[in-house]
């Protein structure tokens, strides 16, 4: 996939989605079948499935996909707050994720809010709630923004 490819995923939505088909780590989430419940900036609520191959044996999410959505997540959150250029990207620098309760679906919420923004800098806060709103996983996730003109690498 290149580049503009990726960028289309990002940008091309049906009304009342996230994301479009094409991005590997959204479609891997089955992120296009979404529901975005709320949106605003700095802020996301979003009506989520835990497809099958997310699960373990015991049909709770995986522990080590979850980082994969608070991360997924936290992009789209940090890019609500503002009109997004081309050339830039966001790249994740720091991700803490606490455990409370198993997610075993088959629908959860999430919840997502932009803390603090200071120049190149996001900081955002996740969550994820079972139907009866009982708190499941809580994450916060440290982002900056990087020109895509820059080499690889360059913080």
């Amino acid at each position: 996939m290149n580049l503009e490819q990726l960028r289309r995923a990002w940008r091309t939505t049906e009304p009342g989605r996230l994301v479009g088909r094409g991005h590997p780590a959204g479609d891997f989430l089955e992120a296009y079948d979404w529901v975005v419940l709320e949106r605003r900036p700095g802020y996301l609520k979003l009506d989520a499935h835990l497809p099958d191959h997310t699960k373990n044996p015991r049909g709770q999410l995986f522990g080590g996909f979850t980082p994969t959505y608070v991360d997924f997540v936290a992009l789209f959150t940090a890019r609500s707050e503002e009109k997004r250029e081309l050339g830039d990207w966001l790249a994740t620098t720091n991700m803490r994720v606490d455990y409370f309760e198993p997610v075993t679906g088959p629908r959860f919420f999430i919840q997502s809010t932009l803390v603090n923004q200071r120049g190149r800098m996001y900081f955002v806060e996740t969550r994820f709630l079972n139907v009866d709103d009982k708190l499941l996983v809580f994450a916060l996730t440290t982002l900056r923004r990087i020109p895509m003109t820059g080499a690889l690498g360059d913080a």
